[in-house]
């Protein structure tokens, strides 16, 4: 999304959220020169910020206590066992598939994080452990496809149909493209 874009749906909204923020300084760190347009919807941009017409939305108003409690636990867990054999575990991953199946607990305070923490480790603790454990078993027992694979690098069009094209040039090399009349 353009800048202009961007500050055009800033407006009409009346807020600028953390990943429109995020999209604007990812453009002004890559582009070499603005063009006067962009520059011009900077200036309104911050100008509207300033006079209160469009308020920046806080990066974060709220905290999901279940992430930090998962986290800890996998964190834990995949010590034990990288400690005692040779897998190296993700921890990302196993931390994701975990909180995919607990219930979520977000909190706007500090007194609201610990009551929810307090709360979690009285009523939900056995299940936090459970679903850990089952993901670490998931990971473990995960099949191994292609260990030499590589992910498609995010460029232009062309680039990324060069390397499917290479792909099928490897693991189809017999394939013939019939012509279409």
């Amino acid at each position: 999304m353009s800048i202009e874009k961007i500050v055009e749906q800033a407006l009409q909204d009346g807020y600028l959220t953390p990943a429109m923020e995020a999209e604007v300084g990812r453009i002004c760190d890559n582009a070499s020169d603005l063009s006067i347009e962009e520059y011009m919807a900077l200036d309104r941009l911050m100008g509207s910020l300033l006079t209160g017409e469009v308020v920046a939305v806080p990066r974060k108003q709220f905290i999901n206590v279940m992430e930090e409690l998962v986290l800890t636990e996998v964190i834990s867990k995949v010590a034990e066992i990288e400690a005692t054999s040779e897998s190296s575990l993700d921890v990302g991953d196993i931390t994701a598939y975990a909180l995919n199946r607990l219930p979520p607990l977000y909190a706007t305070t500090e007194e609201g994080a610990n009551y929810q923490r307090q709360r979690a480790k009285t009523e939900l603790q056995n299940l936090i452990s459970q679903q850990v454990a089952k993901a670490i078993d998931c990971y473990l027992d995960r099949p191994e496809f292609f260990p030499e694979r590589q992910a498609l690098s995010k460029h232009t069009g062309n680039e990324v149909l060069s390397q499917v094209s290479n792909l099928l040039q490897v693991y189809a090399p017999n394939f013939e493209q019939k012509s279409h009349p």
